[in-house]
């Protein structure tokens, strides 16, 4: 049976804990990316969700990767929160007049990318009964801001209300080839068990994001350096869940951040050699 491939990487790879442990002491932030690069072979950019990257970040973006690599990257806050407080303003959420300009912008830049652009992510806050009474006048947004993209590109889209994850949401993810973005909070239901109720696969590649308990995290440490909270058994159930979806998607992204166990490099290393434990599989780093 034909494996689809498989891409481990963290999300972001900026983090001063990292100086001395992943890099090497005193290399310079602007090299940084280019040693992740002989790590992994993906990332995902965080700094893209607080303001739109320039079209010359981008391209030293791509200057500074080797071939095959690939970069996925959020959509601007802009886009999928709009608010300057705490509390997204729903009234402009993905609403074409407001968050045209940054988007095309946005789009354009990574578009810069070229073959290493990955899965562009719209990572949606918590809304309130205040920002939407009902899943439905979301998603009825949702499906016309889709309906406007580009189809060249790949989009992903995190939702952050449990209780919208169903049939409605999928079905109008599968209708715009959009990624359902499986994601480990501590207040969302696992994506392995929510993957006993629905077929989260809605396109032609998966998309994962481990991202953990901050809180939990840094009661325990300042430094993310290091492995401090103990993730195996969540770790086992993400390995048999990539497993499943490698043999049905052609690609699967999975991307960890440093608050899911203390240290992303470390959960991508564990989370590869589980995966590669159960079996022959894709290519990882």
């Amino acid at each position: 049976m034909t494996t689809g491939e498989l891409r481990l990487g963290c999300s972001s790879w900026t983090e001063k804990g990292w100086s001395g442990t992943f890099y090497p002491a005193g290399l310079a932030p602007a090299e940084q990316l280019r040693h992740y690069a002989t790590r992994f072979d993906t990332v995902e950019a965080d700094v893209t969700y607080y303001r739109v990257p320039s079209r010359a970040m981008v391209q030293g973006w791509r200057e500074r990767t080797p071939e095959g690599f690939v970069l996925s990257a959020k959509f601007p806050r802009s886009i999928v929160h709009c608010g300057a407080a705490a509390q997204p303003d729903a009234s402009k959420v993905l609403v074409w007049e407001h968050v045209a300009r940054d988007c095309e912008q946005f789009l354009a830049a990574m578009e810069l990318l070229g073959d290493k652009c990955g899965p562009l992510v719209l990572q949606f806050p918590y809304f309130n009964r205040n920002a939407f009474a009902s899943a439905g006048p979301f998603l009825e947004r949702l499906e016309a801001f889709l309906a406007r993209l580009p189809r060249h590109l790949r989009y992903g889209v995190e939702l952050r209300n449990k209780s919208w994850i169903d049939e409605s949401l999928l079905a109008v993810l599968r209708r715009h080839a959009a990624a359902f973005v499986m994601v480990e909070l501590p207040y969302m239901p696992h994506p392995a068990d929510l993957a006993r109720r629905f077929d989260l696969l809605t396109c032609d590649f998966a998309y994962a994001r481990l991202i953990g308990d901050r809180k939990r995290v840094d009661a325990l440490t300042d430094v993310l350096d290091s492995t401090v909270v103990d993730q195996s058994a969540s770790l086992a159930r993400w390995a048999e869940l990539a497993r499943e979806l490698m043999q049905r998607a052609q690609r699967v992204y999975v991307y960890a951040n440093n608050h899911f166990a203390g240290f992303a490099p470390a959960t991508i290393d564990d989370l590869a050699q589980r995966i590669s434990a159960a079996g022959p599989s894709g290519p990882h780093s």
